[in-house]
């Protein structure tokens, strides 16, 4: 059995990961390039004295990798911080570690400490954006309705769209991102 710091070891970086992504790729980049990082010296301090590592559990046709990898990325490039990422769907004995609500929801981001401690892990969503997700899932129909593979559709969509143009969930995103890294480097 590997260890988180084995898996941070032998996986990409997240500048190589988004310049391989063959879904969300365009997405992806657009957020990074449009997100400005909230003038914060003491978080930036803060990563920048511990100097974790980050494991990144993705895959690129996950909505929410599309717009929290762009957040992280920008976040960990101001720091100067390594971020490695492996596949979800090819990593699954790391994946089952890192569970939401017993599924493998992605992105999971896995703090480690420079020697390769677990210090905290993150994802796969902020609580304010998955409120969101969620009331946008209660107009689906029931699920034996003819029409719900259609709205679901839309449903995901609408979804898609909040992460790519509602800067506001960039910023909700940082937070939840920065409460995080806090609760572990400290």
């Amino acid at each position: 059995m590997m260890t988180e710091q084995q898996y941070f070891e032998t996986g990409i970086t997240l500048e190589s990961y988004m310049a391989q992504m063959e879904s969300n790729q365009q997405k992806s980049y657009s957020i990074y390039e449009k997100f400005e990082l909230p003038e914060d010296p003491e978080f930036m301090a803060l990563l920048k004295d511990k100097k974790p590592h980050i494991l990144v559990i993705t895959e690129d046709w996950c909505g929410d990798a599309m717009m929290n990898n762009a957040i992280l990325r920008k976040i960990t490039d101001a720091a100067d911080l390594e971020v490695h990422c492996v596949y979800r769907d090819e990593n699954l004995e790391l994946m089952d570690r890192y569970l939401t609500n017993s599924g493998r929801s992605i992105p999971k981001y896995i703090i480690l400490s420079e020697d390769g401690n677990v210090l905290g892990d993150w994802g796969p969503r902020a609580p304010k954006v998955q409120k969101f997700v969620d009331d946008k899932k209660l107009m689906l129909p029931e699920k034996d309705d003819p029409q719900y593979e259609l709205h679901m559709k839309t449903v995901i969509g609408e979804i898609s769209d909040g992460f790519v143009y509602n800067n506001d969930f960039w910023q909700i995103v940082y937070e939840d991102l920065r409460q995080a890294f806090e609760k572990a480097l400290k």
